[in-house]
């Protein structure tokens, strides 16, 4: 009776590029595990099945790319994926990042699949030209364009995507970020910690800036150290960059982390100072566990950081105001805490997994109500038990 239920349910084809170590895939991963199964057959499928973030999730199905988005291999899986679309009838097909939105959009309107979502989860000023104006034509084909920010929607807006095709939904945090975790760093009275969180493959997250301004820093409290999480190319050449600014014995790099929240509990503050941001997981992710955060002022880190209220917005590429406003918070701690605290409260009252989850949910059943979509025989595909 369970299965015959489930094959009455949309179908929901939920697709990312890989599950690699990233926002955009943790916030795949933990959506496509968070939704009801009562109401949503719920599938998955990848450009590439790499990357960490895949373990949990249950019948992955894979249609590579090869070496580009325009050639003939991406059109072969094109065609796969759109007859793999019809196949299980699937009701509603969401593309989660800009490659998927180039894939799956085109190959869920051949099949004629009834409702097709795109993402737009940065601001685009990081795309090429060529890619931004090639997203926008897939993005034209889309009955809705989900943007986590306000700032990713403004960008589109200002972009000639109408208005009534975006849909504004954050990124959400799963109960356990709200968790009481054990530090993954011993911590002491005497020691004061500040991290950065981000991927070390893309300069625009600006790990130099966080370095020079720990640079400033460092004579004045001998006892504070830097924690630079995250892996990437560009590792080697900020180790390097630690050592010649003398602070070798300051900083820890400690590489790909899963325990974020254990790793969290371990700071005191927490630093974003990018050059570009939609909605960063590391800011949410540092509200939940109750840190002030110093970010830059871009893109939706202004949504998320409430000016002498959670922390500090701060000019870009601007390491001395990023220096000040650290040294503001490591002198307070009645501030640090007050402050961490009130970013946990916001962090709980608005960007909760449950939240963001019911925001998807009710989108998918208004646009298949736009779509006067029913479940038919055509449509019904069993579920092994």
């Amino acid at each position: 009776m369970e299965n015959e239920h489930h094959s009455q349910c949309p179908a929901v084809f939920l697709m990312t590029n890989t599950f690699e170590t990233g926002g955009s895939e943790r916030q795949f991963a933990i959506l496509a595990g968070a939704l009801d199964r009562q109401a949503f057959r719920v599938e998955v499928g990848c450009l590439g099945r790499i990357g960490a973030f895949q373990d949990g999730i249950e019948n992955i199905e894979e249609f590579p790319v090869g070496g580009s988005l325009y050639g003939l291999q991406s059109w072969r899986s094109r065609r796969e994926l759109a007859g793999h679309l019809r196949a299980r009838g699937i009701a509603i097909a969401q593309a989660f990042d800009f490659y998927t939105n180039l894939m799956l959009i085109p190959a869920a309107r051949w099949a004629g699949i009834p409702v097709v979502i795109g993402s737009h989860r940065q601001l685009g000023d990081l795309l090429t030209p060529m890619r931004f104006k090639a997203q926008n034509v897939a993005f034209r084909f889309c009955d809705r364009v989900v943007a986590n920010s306000r700032a990713a929607a403004d960008f589109l807006l200002q972009h000639g995507l109408p208005k009534r095709k975006i849909a504004i939904i954050p990124n959400g945090l799963p109960a356990e970020a709200f968790a009481e975790t054990a530090p993954a760093l011993p911590r002491s009275p005497n020691v004061l910690r500040v991290g950065m969180i981000a991927r070390m493959n893309n300069p625009v997250k600006n790990y130099p800036g966080f370095l020079h301004a720990a640079a400033r820093l460092a004579p004045k409290f001998p006892n504070l150290e830097f924690v630079l999480v995250g892996d990437g190319p560009l590792r080697p050449e900020l180790e390097k960059m630690a050592k010649n600014l003398g602070l070798e014995r300051q900083t820890r790099f400690l590489g790909d982390r899963r325990d974020i929240a254990a790793v969290l509990a371990s700071l005191d503050i927490s630093v974003m100072p990018s050059f570009s941001e939609s909605l960063s997981n590391s800011i949410l992710e540092s509200m939940a566990a109750g840190l002030p955060v110093v970010a830059t002022r871009v893109g939706g880190n202004c949504d998320l950081v409430r000016e002498k209220e959670t922390g500090f917005l701060i000019p870009p590429n601007d390491e001395i105001s990023l220096a000040d406003a650290l040294e503001r918070l490591l002198v307070d701690p009645d501030l640090r805490k007050q402050w961490g605290r009130r970013a946990r409260e916001i962090a709980r009252a608005h960007f909760s997994l449950d939240s963001v989850r019911r925001q998807y949910e009710q989108l998918y059943r208004d646009l298949l109500a736009e779509k006067g979509w029913r479940q038919s025989a055509r449509h019904a595909v069993s579920v092994p038990p």
